[in-house]
C-alpha cells in the first residue's frame, strides 16, 4: 500500500468555512473560538457553557441513568458504553466544575464498580485493558477523579518499543490504537495534576513510537499498516486514525518535524473545494445519537480538528 507524495498546501480557512463551523452546536462553537478565531477567554467560556443545557452536551447528560451509567443494563458492554460516553463528554468539553458535570461524574464514581472478571475496582481506578484504562484515566482526570493507582498500572504496562497493546502480555508488539488511547489519558492525567518526569517520559517513548512509524507506517517494512487510519472520523472511541494521532500530539505540544509531514499532507489533501473535511469511516460504537451527517458530507468535526492540526505544522 502506499499513499500519493505529491506536492499539497496548507490553505487558510476562509470566512464562510469559520461560519459554518460557528454555526454547528456550542461544543464546536466554543473549541472554534479558542483554537481558531482566539476570542477572548469570557466569551469562550460563555460559550463552552451552553454545553450542559444545549444541544449534544445536555442530551448525552439526559441518558445518563440513575445507577450513574448509559446504554441500559450494567453489564460489560454497557460499562463499555458508559465509558465511550465520558470520553464523548470529555472531548465535547463539558465544564467539569458545573453544576451538571459534578452530578453526573458523581454518580458514576458512587454507583459504578468492575465485576470481578475484570479486576472488581471502582470505576475510576480502570479494568483489565489498557486501552480502556487510557479512556477511563483520560476522562476522569478531566472531571476531577484521576486515579495514581491506574496510572501506575498503565506505566507497568507500556511495552519495550514505547506503547501499549491490550492483547499484552501475548503479544509484545503495541498497538496504535491501544497506545493512542493511553497517551490521552496520561496527557489529560498530568494537565489535571502536573508533570512529573516518570509519566512524561512515558508518554515521550510513546509519541517516539508513533513518530519512528511516520503516523501510519510499519516500521519493518513502511507499508501504510491499515488503510481505514487514513480516513478520518468522530466519535474515534478506540479506533485510531492519522487525525486522531496528529491532534493528540498537537494538544501535547510536541513540536512537529519532518516525521509528521506526510500524515499532515495526508489532511492537508483532504480538504474540499469548499474548504471543509469530510466525515468517513463512522465507527458502529455505542454513541447514543449521530452528531453529523453520512459519510461523505461536510463534518463540522473532522474541520474543525484538521484546520487546529494545520496550524500547528504550519507554526513549527
Amino acid at each position: 500500500m502506499s499513499i500519493d507524495n505529491r506536492e499539497w498546501q496548507i490553505h487558510k480557512p476562509n470566512e464562510s468555512v469559520i461560519d459554518w463551523l460557528l454555526g454547528g452546536d456550542p461544543a464546536i462553537r466554543w473549541q472554534v473560538m479558542r483554537d481558531l478565531t482566539q476570542e477572548s477567554d469570557d466569551r469562550v467560556a460563555a460559550e463552552r457553557s451552553r454545553i450542559a443545557s444545549e444541544g449534544w452536551g445536555a442530551r448525552v447528560l439526559g441518558l445518563q441513568s440513575s445507577k450513574g451509567n448509559w446504554g441500559g443494563e450494567a453489564d460489560a458492554r454497557n460499562w463499555l458504553c458508559t465509558s465511550y460516553t465520558l470520553l464523548l463528554l470529555k472531548d465535547l468539553g463539558l465544564d467539569p466544575s458545573g453544576e451538571e458535570a459534578r452530578r453526573s461524574i458523581g454518580l458514576v464514581r458512587d454507583n459504578i464498580t468492575w465485576p470481578q472478571r475484570m479486576g472488581g475496582l471502582p470505576y475510576f481506578d480502570g479494568e483489565t485493558e489498557p486501552c480502556v484504562n487510557g479512556w477511563i484515566l483520560g476522562a476522569g482526570s478531566y472531571f476531577g477523579e484521576g486515579s495514581a493507582r491506574l496510572v501506575d498500572r498503565l506505566l507497568g504496562e507500556q511495552l519495550e518499543d514505547g506503547g501499549w497493546n491490550c492483547n499484552a502480555p501475548a503479544s509484545r508488539r503495541s498497538s496504535f490504537h491501544s497506545t493512542i488511547c493511553v497517551l490521552e489519558g496520561l496527557l489529560e492525567y498530568e494537565k489535571a495534576k502536573g508533570e512529573t518526569a516518570v509519566v512524561t517520559e512515558a508518554r515521550i517513548r510513546a509519541h517516539e513510537y508513533l513518530l519512528e512509524r511516520r503516523m501510519l507506517r510499519s516500521l519493518s517494512s513502511g507499508e501504510v499498516i491499515d488503510l481505514n487510519w487514513t480516513r478520518f472520523s468522530f466519535p474515534t472511541t478506540w479506533h485510531y486514525d492519522v487525525l486522531r494521532g496528529l491532534d493528540y500530539l498537537r494538544s501535547a505540544g510536541v513540536k512537529p518535524d519532518e516525521r509528521v509531514a506526510e500524515a499532515v499532507g495526508l489532511v492537508a489533501k483532504k480538504q474540499d473545494e469548499n474548504g471543509k473535511w469530510p466525515l468517513e469511516n463512522a465507527h458502529s460504537d455505542r454513541v447514543h445519537f449521530d452528531m453529523e451527517g453520512v459519510e461523505g458530507e461536510p463534518s463540522r468535526w473532522n474541520t474543525l480538528r484538521a484546520l487546529r492540526v494545520l496550524n500547528w505544522y504550519s507554526s513549527r
